[in-house]
């Protein structure tokens, strides 16, 4: 009896101890102590909520930035972001991957504000080797301001994929065989920032930030980066068969035609679709099928 009583307790034990491992581990995902490092603001960047929120802030002084503590060579980096409530106008919030020097890539995320009651235009690019000039805007189907959002970027050798709360918005592929550059070699940080844009981010500079309305401040959590690490010259993944299934992914059917939904109705700007800006013929990528 004393035995079964014995062993009794020790699976509760191993229970609890299980649990709270699991919790330790849950929440270590999205500390933002362990996973960032605020670089720039002078004091205008914090971390609160034991390290569970990053609040980023813009006065006529200066913005604030992050940055991640780790590199990365593919993966799958989600980040929620509640932005810049009422009058934006002329403020940027981002949020991208990039390396650094004068042939850098880029995997870009750009909130441009707006005047109280006009929506914000979310900017996306694509730098490889230093050259970009790949924009795809968009509108969001919701307030971002209200509530906090989902917004992924999945890369991978075949593709990258931008997500809005589990929905495609973009994807671009990995076309080299017919000579377009794609961010396969250089790893890459997590950086966001808010900044003060006023000379093009509104109505192409038309309005300009009202500075009575700062301290302008937008909100991250639940940082999660599920990707191969690059330290000391080679990558978590090496040799491995255990990375995510983010590794592989494409679009399936269904999420091919929620990318159609979103790109006939909420996409503002296209690259691909400009003929007056590239006169002498649009970019290789624009003529092959996305999919």
């Amino acid at each position: 009896m004393a035995y079964a009583s014995n062993t009794s307790l020790f699976s509760t034990f191993v229970v609890i101890f299980l649990v709270a491992t699991l919790i330790i581990s849950v929440s270590a995902a999205g500390n933002f102590y362990q996973n960032v490092d605020v670089t720039w603001g002078d004091g205008r960047g914090k971390i609160v909520n034991d390290g569970q929120l990053l609040t980023l802030s813009l006065d006529r002084s200066s913005g604030s930035g992050f940055q991640s503590k780790r590199e990365y060579l593919f993966g799958k980096i989600d980040m929620q972001l509640k932005l810049v409530p009422g009058n934006s106008a002329g403020t940027v919030t981002t949020y991208y991957l990039s390396s650094q020097g004068p042939t850098h890539d880029e995997i870009d995320l750009e909130f441009l504000g707006n005047v109280t009651g006009q929506p914000y235009t979310l900017h996306t690019n694509i730098y490889s080797q230093g050259k970009g000039e790949r924009e795809q805007q968009f509108r969001l189907w919701f307030d971002p301001t209200a509530d906090f959002h989902t917004y992924s970027i999945l890369w991978n050798p075949q593709s990258i994929i931008f997500y809005v709360d589990g929905t495609p918005i973009r994807v671009f592929k990995n076309m080299k065989s017919i000579g377009v550059s794609y961010p396969n070699n250089q790893p890459m940080r997590v950086y966001a920032s808010l900044w003060d844009a006023e000379d093009w981010a509104t109505q192409g500079g038309l309005v300009k930030t009202d500075w009575s309305k700062a301290p302008f401040t937008a909100t991250f959590r639940n940082f999660n980066a599920d990707a191969c690490v690059w330290a000391r010259g080679q990558s978590s993944c090496r040799g491995s068969t255990r990375t995510g299934p983010w590794m592989n992914q494409q679009l399936d059917a269904t999420s091919q035609k929620r990318l159609r939904w979103v790109q006939k109705n909420y996409m503002i700007y296209n690259y691909c679709t400009d003929y007056h800006r590239f006169s002498q013929g649009l970019p290789k990528e624009c003529t092959v099928s996305k999919f």
